[in-house]
Parts: C-alpha cells; sequence; structure tokens
C-alpha cells in the first residue's frame, strides 16, 4: 500500500491533460477485464436507459469505467497538488442569488445546511472546493488499510478541518455538526439494504432509498442545498455547481420528499451519464417476492 500511494504521489506532477488521458486509458482496460462490474454497470443501464441500444449502453458503460479511472488518479492532485493549483483547475458555477463563481460559504453558514452530493465520480472534487474555504463534514467508509486510511483523512481536510463519521456512528454527532451550523456533504443515493429506506422510483424502477436527507432536514430544520462536480471538457479542469436551496423542502411527507431526490438527481445524471457511479448496485435490495436484476449475488 505504501508503494501504491507512493505512486499516486508521484502523479500529480503529471499535467492533468496527460494524468486524465492515463485514466482514460486505464478505464478501458478495466472495461474489458473486470467482467462482473462491467455486468453490474450494463444491467443498471439497461433499467435505467431502455430507450438506448445494447451497443449505445456498453459504450455509455465503458465511458464511465474511463470516467471513474481519471478519478481515481486525478484523486492524487486532490490530495497534494498545491492549493493554487487546485483553484485554476476548479470552476465554480452558482445559481441565481448566490455569489457568481464563489463558493457560496455565508448560505451554507448561516443556517443548517445538508449539501446534497450524489454518486458522481467527481464527488470529491467537490469536497475539496469547499473544503478550500470552510469547514465541514461527512461521512465516509473506514478503510482497512490503516494507511490508506490515514492518507484519505489527511486529504479529505488537508485545508480546512473536517469532521468525518463512519455509519457505526449514527445520525447523532450528524445532527450535532448540523445545530453547529457545519454543512453536512450528503451522499444519499447508494442501496445500503431497507432499514431507513423506502422504494421510491429511479428512472422508473423501485429503489430502496435512504430517507434520511428529508429526515435530518426535518429534525434539523435545514435546507437543502444541492452540489455537482463534473469534469470540464478536453481535460481543462473540474466544474463544481451549487443549486438553489430546495424550497419547501421536506414537508410532512418523507416519502415524497424521498422521491422528489431522485428526481433531482435523475435529471443531473442525464446532463453527464457516463460520470454516475454506475458499477454500484443501485437496485440490489428488491420488495419482498422480487428476484435479483443482478447475476452476481454478493
Amino acid at each position: 500500500m505504501r508503494f501504491l500511494l507512493g505512486f499516486m504521489w508521484l502523479l500529480h506532477w503529471l499535467p492533468l491533460p496527460v494524468l486524465g488521458r492515463i485514466g482514460k486509458a486505464v478505464g478501458s482496460l478495466l472495461f474489458m477485464v473486470m467482467g462482473a462490474r462491467r455486468e453490474i454497470a450494463l444491467t443498471n443501464l439497461r433499467l435505467t436507459m431502455p430507450e438506448l441500444s445494447e451497443q449505445q449502453r456498453r459504450a455509455l458503460a465503458r465511458q464511465h469505467f474511463q470516467a471513474y479511472s481519471r478519478s481515481v488518479l486525478e484523486r492524487s492532485i486532490l490530495w497534494w497538488a498545491p492549493e493554487a493549483r487546485l483553484r485554476k483547475l476548479i470552476r465554480v458555477e452558482t445559481s441565481a442569488g448566490m455569489p457568481p463563481g464563489q463558493i457560496p460559504v455565508a448560505a451554507m453558514t448561516d443556517q443548517p445546511t445538508i449539501l446534497l452530493c450524489p454518486h458522481f465520480v467527481c464527488l470529491d472534487v467537490g469536497g475539496a472546493a469547499i473544503a478550500m474555504e470552510a469547514s465541514a463534514s461527512s461521512m465516509y467508509v473506514a478503510q482497512k488499510n490503516k494507511v490508506f486510511d490515514e492518507v484519505l483523512r489527511m486529504g479529505r481536510a488537508r485545508f480546512k478541518p473536517v469532521r468525518l463519521f463512519t455509519r457505526q456512528d449514527g445520525i447523532k454527532p450528524i445532527l450535532r455538526a448540523l445545530k453547529e451550523k457545519l454543512p453536512y456533504f450528503m451522499l444519499p443515493d447508494m442501496d445500503f439494504g431497507d432499514k431507513d429506506a423506502e422504494f421510491v422510483p429511479f428512472f422508473g424502477v423501485p429503489a430502496a432509498t435512504l430517507t434520511a436527507t428529508a429526515r435530518i432536514a426535518a429534525a434539523t430544520g435545514g435546507q437543502v442545498m444541492p452540489v455537482i462536480a463534473t469534469f470540464l471538457p478536453d481535460y481543462a479542469g473540474y466544474r463544481v455547481k451549487f443549486y438553489p436551496v430546495w424550497e419547501n423542502y421536506p414537508g410532512t411527507d418523507m416519502v415524497a420528499a424521498t422521491r422528489r431526490m431522485n428526481a433531482f438527481i435523475e435529471e443531473r445524471i442525464k446532463e453527464a451519464p457516463a460520470e454516475y457511479f454506475w458499477t454500484h448496485k443501485r437496485f440490489k435490495t428488491r420488495p419482498e417476492g422480487e428476484p435479483s436484476f443482478y447475476t452476481n449475488k454478493r
């Protein structure tokens, strides 16, 4: 692992167009050799984009492998490149009512704020962009390798203090952080089973979706501000876009609020379909009596 991390450190010296092209080549190779993950991506695309031909879905899955591999290698820039370089690579876009081209720090810290960040491959870029301007909190998966876990934590907290929680910590630390007006960087769209989840449509397919976004917003009186990070064309860097705070959210119906969240994520996926995390078994949990969509049951 130390050798691998040393190699990652060396990569951050490369110009982004060179590093990006290496990542794309690695992704093309992984698409050919990682049959199980390739089939998961294709299954997800068959379910969510039935209007595409199989050839089109395979091309999109290949593009996803390329984008994901890019994001992994380019994480070296997020972890070790000078702040000045990062600022040149990240283009911040905001909505009406926010300072143009700037992280909306005041809007995020004046009241409890959930920064809704779905699983696009560049989500760590959004975290880095925010961390250069303001402290925040987030949930992360503790890594089995202690060296890698330490590097991961340091990389995410290299600019401002970041409070990281694990799923084992439960919801109380998140609520405390929000009450302290520490923005919570929330990744809401993975299948963690049916606990604390509801089956709501995702591209028309019932998907076990955590209701935590709506419940936390209701418990804290917090606002939900989506933020999506994607690649800029031609290896020019990254776009981090902040969307308007959701009005009248969550309301009294947590299921309807969760459905609204999924609908928003769908619209963003349509804008950058190759950059969504298709190799996750998004539809693994099924309503009682329904068979699995995936041939690999693990």
